[in-house]
């Protein structure tokens, strides 16, 4: 790479600092104001392009000697004490003297540090031709200094960086040579002394130069390269002053670090050492009715070997739809029977789920529990009845609202009240955490809550680890106990804690030192190189880092790897795209120029960062516009519009009665339905699918607005008036045009809005399409039972799906189309969405079809998508350029500004 010196040169101004800090530049006078009157710490000097201002070390300490003279004698002539005088006329006094001896004192030192920078730079060339003329007698070489210059001078510890390497010799004996070297110095500091300048300089200060000057303006002498697109490879920059002594206050504090804890020196090299376990084939389990697939049995025996070694654990990070669920009940049964039981926990729409699966597998070999709080007969069960199980299933939210009552408690009556957590008293044979991504935030209650769990084995089951950001996946290592990497260390003590925890002075409740002094492995040796690392080689070392702790821990496979085995048929994904009516267009522009605005006030004050959860929230109303206007403007009760409607008619209910489940039904509908069934047939409710128990003589129920607040948002709509969306049309046009007289696949549509969800299907149910929902709302029982129904009955065409509450853990390969109405740009939420139907044991080429309007915040947040898909890629599936291309701030600003 060459450099040109170009024809205007701009004199830089060193600072008076320390002498032995070559690097410490504070100011470079671009402003280009000549005699401008600034404060002693920050003077500059104008741009003189013609020639070079010279003024030798004697010269200089006499000028000091005579403007220290003025000013004794200005001391001594000042007023007397208690003579007033005017701030003005003490500045316009001293101002002049002041300012000129500062620059004095910055041209002796630029004067004595010339001379040194000249001395060193012999004594470099002293031990480079001596290094050149050892290196050409070893190996009998006769070619000139100038062939070896590069690699002898890199090699050199006290050389100069490559990049200020010339073919000229006589260069850096020349006072060019010198001038260069400052401009290279100059330009670490540029940004900050351009901004003193423009301070200093005042608003009326005349400038010669813009005070944001282009970069094809600028022209430091030497500092530019030939060719304006020429590269610049970030580990050749020099590192700034700054940057110098952040290093050296880091490289201190390692220093102190390792003095307490020696393992942190050696713990990388102890990792390479130990062996990487590699799957092997297994036999098949006698007690596992299901013949498994070859490379789930490699997995059953790379975790069993896992178990054996001192992790005692791991992650299953297979693909979705590969069959993590038969492995783990394969592993369970590797061992049966202990004396301890396993202890899983799954999200609440797998419970069912799982107890089925395993009741399959195993032949009913296995005495399952599944503990919910809707069941009023296992909250009376002891640690003594828990321990007769061979597996216990809890979802997550029972185990942090068990947790949280044991730890915090609640409040009744102005006390105080805890209750010991029954599931925290078991120490578990094995712990399995279904769609373990659910721990991701390790500061949630859920995450403390699993975290509190003791067992001797403990196992992590996801096929998305990472969703968002490298540092979710300190949670999965700090549940599976990986020490050194999860662990805390204290600088001032051997202290080392997996949980730190601090009282309220903000000292450790162990060591009693402050937070300051504990540091987080993880953050520390690769969270922080990677999102932080000033040069790209300290973000690969970071990446690398992180991966050789997954090749110990976490077996990934990836579909791709087995179709063969697999005998998957072949999935594809569309993107439709749709524009706006008029209407909505209208709509969607005041929606998005309101929180365009709101956003722009955030950032211009300064407090973006204090308002994520506001931003949030704008963000969702962007997004829920592209959906339907009704999920904005009918978020609230209206007027003449709350109304009741009938589960079955899907009309107004007249003489509206309630379900046990909580469905509204007319009295006249819901009678007329029950009666339709045989004696022998008992009737299911339409809605959730269970027994239907309902009180036909119960009084009528009361319209009131605060309960219908609380229901459908079909209860807020008057929707004889009602008009659809694109989107809502749009799908139904794609529902259409896959029906055919000898077969209509069935079809799964995901949504984040349960409200979206409750207008598609009021709209599919008017066009002749019979749906089955399932949402956060229904307790375990109602959820299996909605997932049965379309399982299991021909006529059912499609399932509408919450994505939080059915968008993991769910086998509905009867299912062949996919419809996602929303995107959101974590695509991990996507990919789980999609594989609930592509998987194994499906039979039908699947479709996934994303819908979008192209004209909104959607396709913003597509472009975003594939960013965090990068990270996903290269943390997970060993894509490391892929990962290194990590989120910016400016992300959130691109929603909301589109640049």
């Amino acid at each position: 790479m060459t450099r040109r010196r170009a024809a205007a040169k701009i004199e830089v101004v060193v600072p008076g600092k320390k002498s032995n800090s070559p690097s410490d530049t504070a100011q470079s006078s671009l402003s280009g104001t000549p005699g401008t009157n600034t404060p002693a710490t920050s003077v500059s000097t104008g741009v003189e392009s013609d020639a070079k201002r010279s003024r030798t070390a004697p010269k200089a300490r006499k000028e000091i000697q005579r403007i220290a003279g003025n000013a004794r004698g200005r001391v001594q002539q000042a007023p007397k004490r208690g003579t007033k005088r005017s701030a003005s006329a003490m500045s316009a006094a001293y101002t002049r003297d002041d300012a000129a001896l500062a620059e004095a004192l910055q041209q002796e030192e630029y004067a004595y540090m010339a001379a040194a920078r000249k001395k060193q730079k012999v004594s470099n060339q002293h031990a480079w031709n001596s290094k050149l003329q050892r290196f050409q007698e070893e190996h009998e070489v006769s070619d000139s200094a100038e062939d070896f210059s590069d690699g002898l001078l890199t090699s050199d510890e006290g050389s100069h960086p490559p990049s200020l390497i010339s073919d000229d010799g006589d260069y850096w004996d020349s006072e060019e040579g010198d001038e260069y070297l400052e401009s290279v110095r100059a330009e670490a500091a540029a940004e900050v002394s351009g901004a003193l300048n423009r301070v200093s300089s005042g608003p009326s200060a005349p400038h010669q130069h813009s005070s944001h000057p282009n970069a094809e303006e600028l022209d430091f002498s030497g500092s530019h390269y030939e060719s304006e697109d020429a590269e610049i490879d970030p580990d050749e920059i020099p590192m700034s002053w700054d940057e110098m002594r952040k290093a050296g206050r880091a490289a201190k504090e390692r220093k102190k670090l390792v003095s307490k804890h020696p393992v942190v020196d050696t713990m990388w090299d102890e990792l390479k050492a130990q062996p990487i376990l590699t799957p092997a084939p297994a036999q098949q389990p006698a007690s596992i009715t299901r013949k498994l697939k070859p490379f789930q049995l490699e997995g059953l025996s790379w975790m069993i070997e896992q178990e054996k070694s001192s992790y005692r654990g791991g992650l299953l990070g297979d693909e979705m739809g590969m069959g993590k669920t038969i492995q783990a009940v394969s592993l369970i049964m590797s061992d049966f029977p202990q004396p301890d039981p396993t202890l899983v926990i799954v999200p609440p729409v797998a419970l069912m789920q799982w107890q089925k699966e395993i009741q399959e597998y195993t032949d009913g070999k296995l005495k399952v529990l599944v503990y919910h709080g809707s069941d009023s007969k296992v909250k009376k069960l002891t640690e003594a009845d828990l321990r007769k199980y061979d597996v216990i299933m809890i979802s997550y939210s029972s185990l942090e609202s068990m947790h949280r009552k044991q730890e915090k408690g609640w409040s009744r009556g102005g006390n105080t009240v805890k209750a010991d957590s029954v599931i925290h008293c078991i120490h578990y044979h094995r712990l399995i955490l279904d769609e373990a991504h659910s721990i991701k935030q390790r500061t949630t209650g859920v995450a403390k809550a699993c975290f509190a769990l003791k067992a001797n084995f403990k196992w992590c089951l996801s096929g998305t680890p990472v969703q968002n950001r490298i540092g979710e996946f300190f949670s999965l290592l700090r549940f599976l106990q990986v020490r050194p990497f999860a662990s805390y260390f204290c600088k001032q003590c051997p202290c080392e804690e997996l949980q730190w925890m601090a009282d309220k002075q903000g000292r450790c409740t162990q060591c009693r030192h402050t937070g300051f002094n504990h540091i987080s492995v993880f953050n520390k040796e690769i969270l922080n190189p990677i999102t932080e690392g000033r040069t790209q080689n300290e973000r690969k070392e970071g990446l690398a880092k992180l991966r050789l702790i997954t090749d110990h821990i976490m077996l990934r496979r990836l579909k791709e790897e087995h179709t063969s085995s697999m005998e998957l048929p072949p999935k594809r994904i569309t993107i439709h795209n749709e524009f706006f009516g008029e209407i909505e267009h209208d709509f969607s522009r005041s929606i998005m120029t309101n929180t365009g605005r709101q956003f722009d006030t955030y950032v211009s004050r300064g407090v973006m960062l204090n308002n994520y959860a506001n931003i949030f929230g704008l963000i969702m109303q962007m997004r829920q516009v592209a959906n339907h206007p009704d999920l904005i403007l009918k978020k609230q009760t209206q007027p003449g519009h709350n109304v009741l409607v009938c589960t079955i008619c899907d009309e107004p209910a007249e003489d509206a009665i309630q379900s046990r489940c909580r469905h509204d039904f007319c009295r006249r509908c819901v009678t007329d339905y029950i009666e339709s069934f045989d004696s022998k047939d008992t009737a299911e409710c339409p809605r959730c699918h269970i027994a239907l128990s309902i009180d036909l003589e119960q009084p009528t129920k009361e319209q009131e607005a605060e309960s219908i607040k609380k229901t459908s948002i079909i209860n807020r709509i008057s929707m004889e008036n009602w008009t659809s969306s694109t989107k809502i049309e749009t799908l139904l046009y794609e529902l259409y045009k896959q029906r055919s007289k000898s077969h209509t696949p069935k079809s799964i549509i995901f949504s984040q809005f349960t409200s979206m969800l409750q207008l598609v299907e009021w709209r599919l149910r008017h066009a002749g399409f019979n749906t089955v929902m399932l949402d956060g709302t229904m307790t375990p029982a109602q959820r299996q039972n909605s997932i049965n129904h379309f399982m299991t009955n021909a006529d059912v065409e499609v399932f509408l799906v919450s994505l939080k509450a059915g968008g993991v853990a769910l086998n509905l390969t009867e299912a062949s189309r996919v419809f996602i109405v929303d995107p959101w740009w974590n695509p991990a939420a996507e990919w789980q969405s999609a594989d609930r139907s592509h998987r194994i044991g499906q039979q039908r080429p699947c479709v996934i079809t994303r819908l979008t309007i192209e004209d909104s915040v959607e396709s913003r947040i597509v472009q975003l998508q594939e960013k965090k898909a990068n990270l996903i890629r290269g943390t997970i599936n060993k894509d490391q350029a892929a990962a290194l291309e990590k989120l910016t701030p400016e992300d959130m600003q691109f929603l909301f500004r589109g640049s």
